[in-house]
C-alpha cells in the first residue's frame, strides 16, 4: 500500500493522534506508530508530532505504507435485549442532540463491563441509542455500579473528545444527593483528604493516605436531617477519584446508607426501614456544550431514594437549584 495522506473531518476534530489512528487503522500497534512518529513517517501538515497531539478539522496526516492486514476478527454475537430494556433505554434519556446523549442511569447497572459481569452494563447496550447517527455514542465518564443518575456519553469523536476534556480539567460540574448515617457535626464545609486505592477482599477500595495519595477534595452541606440519625447531603467533588464521595463521606464520619463496603454495619440502621441499597445519586451535571454554550441536565430520584424521602419526610424542593450553595 502506497504513502496516504488523509485529511482529518469535522467529527475527528479534537481527538488524540494515537486514537485517530487506532480508529482509521486499528491493525496499527501502539508501538509501530511511536516508531513511525519517531522516523517522521507520520506528519500532520508536515511536520513532526507526537502521538498525543490532537488533530484539528481540516489537517492533513501521512501516513506510511500499512503493514499486512491480519484475517479480521469474527464479528462479535449482537446483543439481545429485551423489549422492557430497549423501553427503559428510551425512558432514560434526560437530554440528546447531535452532540450529547444524557442518561439517568438505574443503581445496579454497571456501566462497563468486567469479571463476572457478562453483558450485564450499559456499554454493551448503546447500540440502540446510535439512533441515526453514524456511530454508537461513547462514555465519557463513569459511575459505579450502585450510584444512580446522570450519565454523559458523545455522539462522535468531536464531542467525545470536548466532553472527556471537560471532565479532564473540572469544567463538568457533578452534584451529587447522598443519605449518610448521623449528621455531620459541620453542616457546610470541604472535606480535604488524599485517597490511596488498595486491594481488598471485596475488591479495590481506597482509604485516606496523606503521604502516598492523591488529593481528593469534596465540597458539602446538609441539606436536610432525621433527628441524629439521617442527613440528606448535596456534594460537589471537586476531584475525581475513585470511590472519592464514598470515602469522604466516612471521613466526616457519616457513611453512606447501604454502603457496607466503605461503612461496614454502620451504614445499616436498623428500625428505620430503608432499603440496603446505596442511596447515592448523581444529581446534575452541568457542562459546556462541545458546539458552544453550556448545559444543565437533572436527573430524578430512582425508587429506593423517592421511597426513604417520603418515609424521613424529606422535600426535594428544599435543596434549591444544582451548585447555587457551592457557587465561589
Amino acid at each position: 500500500m502506497p504513502v496516504e495522506t488523509q485529511i482529518v473531518t469535522a467529527d475527528e476534530g479534537g481527538i488524540r493522534l494515537d486514537r485517530w489512528f487506532k480508529r482509521r487503522y486499528p491493525a496499527v500497534s501502539h508501538g509501530l506508530l511511536e516508531k513511525w512518529l519517531r522516523t517522521g513517517q507520520v506528519r500532520v501538515d508536515g511536520a513532526r508530532v507526537k502521538s498525543g497531539q490532537r488533530l484539528e478539522e481540516g489537517q492533513s496526516v501521512r501516513v506510511p505504507p500499512l503493514p499486512d492486514q491480519p484475517p479480521p476478527p469474527p464479528t462479535p454475537k449482537p446483543v439481545t435485549l429485551s423489549p422492557a430494556t430497549l423501553a427503559w433505554l428510551k425512558e432514560a434519556i434526560l437530554f440528546i442532540d447531535d452532540d450529547i446523549l444524557v442518561l439517568n442511569k438505574p443503581p445496579g447497572l454497571a456501566v462497563q463491563g468486567g469479571t463476572g459481569l457478562g453483558e450485564a452494563h450499559l456499554d454493551a447496550m448503546l447500540d440502540v441509542l446510535a439512533f441515526d447517527a453514524p456511530e454508537r455514542p461513547r462514555l465519557v465518564h463513569r459511575l459505579d455500579k450502585d450510584t444512580s443518575g446522570v450519565l454523559v456519553l458523545g455522539r462522535n469523536a468531536f464531542a467525545t473528545a470536548a466532553l472527556a476534556q471537560a471532565f479532564k480539567v473540572r469544567t463538568a460540574r457533578k452534584c451529587y444527593w447522598a443519605l449518610v448515617a448521623g449528621v455531620p457535626k459541620i453542616r457546610m464545609g470541604t472535606i480535604d483528604a488524599a485517597l490511596a486505592k488498595r486491594p481488598g477482599r471485596l475488591g479495590d477500595k481506597v482509604e485516606v493516605d496523606e503521604d502516598d495519595g492523591k488529593r481528593a477534595v469534596t465540597a458539602y452541606r446538609v441539606v436536610d436531617h432525621a433527628g441524629r440519625h439521617v442527613a440528606w447531603l448535596e456534594m460537589e467533588p471537586k476531584t475525581g477519584r475513585t470511590h472519592q464521595l464514598r470515602a469522604h463521606c466516612v471521613v466526616l464520619g457519616t457513611p453512606i446508607i447501604g454502603d457496607g463496603k466503605y461503612g461496614g454495619r454502620a451504614a445499616f440502621l436498623d428500625g428505620l426501614n430503608l432499603d440496603k441499597s446505596l442511596h447515592l445519586h448523581a444529581r446534575a451535571v452541568r457542562l459546556p456544550h462541545p458546539r458552544g454554550g453550556v448545559i444543565e441536565v437533572v436527573a430524578p430520584l430512582p425508587p429506593h431514594f423517592l421511597t426513604a424521602f417520603q418515609s424521613l419526610n424529606f422535600n426535594e424542593k428544599d435543596a434549591g437549584k444544582p451548585f447555587v450553595a457551592f457557587e465561589e
